[in-house]
């Protein structure tokens, strides 16, 4: 009788597993394919070559708009980080109908199409003078980031017991003392799981981007949406090949970090 919950357990786990190769698997089909020699992809390559990544980091518009989304997502990243942070903590302090409004209006933009979104950031972008400007596509693509800073905050505050924020107050600690002392430590994870998300979401953007960019804040995404549009060799794949490393990167990163902050807060 014991056997059949396992035997379940391990059928939804293989399940799941070839569910998500079949969704990832794909995606990986463009690191070979940024490795042929020839200027037309190949899958697999009928000659290996590493000529397209010289091309690549020799471009001086691959490598400017590389170099624009890592800015645009870095200073996304830091807006929506601050911002999701404070409105998740204060979330914590509302109750009833009042906080399922204002976390509705938060999480508004995972819910409102993305192409009614950038509309919305162009047109005001033309009224302030951000339209084209790196701190205008940052605006728009950290209000794309919120929401995620938002869920993982308040995700991770849960673990934070209101007892020790008052334990804390009885002892004589000031809010910012508190703040940094109690609720800062436990909700690491959640700040750091947010700024993943927020950074990835902002350095893959392409809608809000193409909306957004000027010549000189071209990012990587519209770059490569563009060099589609006119010629299909494996530079494409290159860039697509830096985006899915450094995705890579970053969740190895967050884990590592969501680990040491677990072990500092036992």
């Amino acid at each position: 009788m014991n056997r059949l919950p396992l035997f379940l357990r391990m059928a939804a786990n293989a399940g799941a597993s070839l569910v998500l190769a079949f969704l990832v698997l794909p995606i990986l089909a463009v690191v070979p394919a940024s490795f042929n020699k020839a200027s037309f992809i190949y899958l697999p390559p009928r000659a290996w070559s590493d000529i397209w990544y010289e091309r690549f980091l020799a471009d001086p518009e691959w490598r400017s708009s590389l170099f624009n989304s890592v800015e645009v997502a870095t200073l996304a990243t830091v807006i929506a980080v601050v911002i999701g942070t404070l409105a998740a903590i204060g979330l914590r302090r509302i109750d009833g109908r009042l906080r399922t409004l204002v976390t509705g209006l938060f999480l508004a933009p995972m819910i409102v199409p993305v192409i009614v979104t950038a509309v919305a950031l162009y047109r005001s972008a033309l009224d302030v003078g951000l339209s084209g400007t790196i701190l205008g596509m940052s605006l728009g693509h950290a209000l794309l980031a919120l929401p995620f800073v938002v869920i993982n905050v308040g995700i991770a505050l849960r673990a934070v017991d209101g007892n020790w924020l008052k334990a804390a107050a009885g002892l004589g600690a000031g809010p910012w003392t508190i703040f940094r002392t109690v609720t800062l430590p436990n909700i690491v994870p959640g700040i750091v799981g947010g700024a993943i998300f927020s950074f990835i979401t902002s350095f893959d953007e392409v809608i809000v981007a193409v909306f957004m960019a000027g010549y000189s804040s071209k990012t990587l995404p519209v770059k490569i949406w563009e060099s589609i549009r006119l010629e299909f060799t494996p530079v494409i794949a290159v860039a697509a090949t830096v985006m899915i490393a450094l995705a890579i990167v970053l969740f190895a990163l967050a884990q590592i970090a969501s680990s040491k902050a677990g072990g500092h807060t036992r």
